[in-house]
């Protein structure tokens, strides 16, 4: 069987299908290769998650008094896992805290407690100082430091202009930064998961 083609010559009928597979084809990729580009543009930029994305962290290799740091919208966060010392350092030198019931708003409600944590033994703090943005380090107990008291019980130490905090980032007094530490959103996906960012499920 022949069909008649527009310039009135003949083509026969498996020709035509075989122009017809291949124009479908060809559309099909011009097709895919538009729509790629197109549906990437409504997944989120790496930027776009460092901005704002929630971050999941494996806590479960931090020994007891150590420190793991994530990024979190570009910040420094700490996470501590405390050991009972360090639990019971934070009911020391309360007097001292320019705000130890954290009634400012560097946390969530769930962190306004005397650990500023959702279980005791885990610490969660962006790691900047709230005078002007300098890094704190974590000093030990009993630390050699001079800028520090003798009796330290351990906590966080700014050595750009002096701030100190304690174990749970709370400010001593008469020091350059105004409030605590600021305290992530956070929850628990298992006894050793953490997401930072988020605290509902």
């Amino acid at each position: 069987m022949t069909h008649l083609t527009l310039d009135g010559a003949t083509t026969p009928d498996p020709l035509r299908r075989q122009w017809l597979i291949a124009t479908a084809g060809a559309g099909g990729v011009a097709a895919a290769a538009t729509a790629v580009p197109f549906a990437s543009t409504f997944a989120p930029s790496e930027r776009a998650k460092a901005m704002g994305a929630a971050v999941e962290v494996d806590i479960g290799d931090i020994p007891p008094g150590g420190m793991k740091t994530v990024e979190w919208r570009g910040k420094p966060v700490w996470v501590v896992r405390r050991t009972p010392e360090m639990i019971a350092a934070l009911q020391r030198n309360t007097d001292a805290l320019a705000d130890p019931a954290s009634a400012r708003d560097q946390q969530p409600d769930y962190a306004r407690n005397g650990s500023r944590s959702l279980r005791p033994e885990v610490f969660v703090a962006v790691g900047i100082c709230t005078h002007l943005g300098c890094s704190p380090s974590a000093v030990p107990a009993h630390s050699a430091n001079p800028s520090l008291p003798a009796d330290w019980a351990g906590g966080y130490f700014c050595p750009c202009h002096g701030s100190t905090f304690d174990g749970a980032g709370r400010v001593f007094k008469n020091k350059p930064a105004p409030t605590n530490l600021e305290i992530p959103p956070h929850r628990y996906l298992s006894d050793t998961r953490l997401l930072i960012g988020e605290d509902k499920a």
